[in-house]
């Protein structure tokens, strides 16, 4: 995608990030805003905009997505008390970057999944 997209830019190392994992295909590093003591962003280094895109376009990609993310769960310590693994998709879904991304969550008791009644 190139300069306008901030996660093709941090694969192409032109914006920084702290990294816990890379693979040939995927890349792993920390949410500047963090929700959870453990807030890992997980993203395939090819652009696709969300992941219904991803899986669609390239379900092998989409699984590799899920292996590191579990990997990075595994080295951080969450695979005991658990963790959330959460993709937002599209502007309802409250997604902000339009470069799929899965939020790796844990380290303590995360609570509901939505914060507010829809009813």
């Amino acid at each position: 995608m190139g300069a306008d997209c901030l996660f093709c830019r941090i694969v192409a190392g032109e914006i920084p990030a702290t990294i816990v994992k890379e693979t040939a295909t995927t890349l792993a590093f920390r949410d500047i805003g963090p929700k959870a003591p453990v807030h890992v962003l997980v993203i395939p280094k090819e652009h696709y905009a969300d992941v219904a895109t991803l899986g669609q376009g390239d379900p092998g990609l989409a699984g590799e997505v899920l292996a590191t993310a579990a990997a990075v769960a595994e080295d951080e310590g969450l695979t005991g008390d658990g963790f959330r693994l959460m993709f937002n998709t599209g502007p309802y879904g409250g997604q902000e970057v339009f470069h799929v991304h899965a939020h790796l969550l844990g380290g303590a008791p995360l609570g509901p999944m939505l914060a507010r009644d829809l009813g």
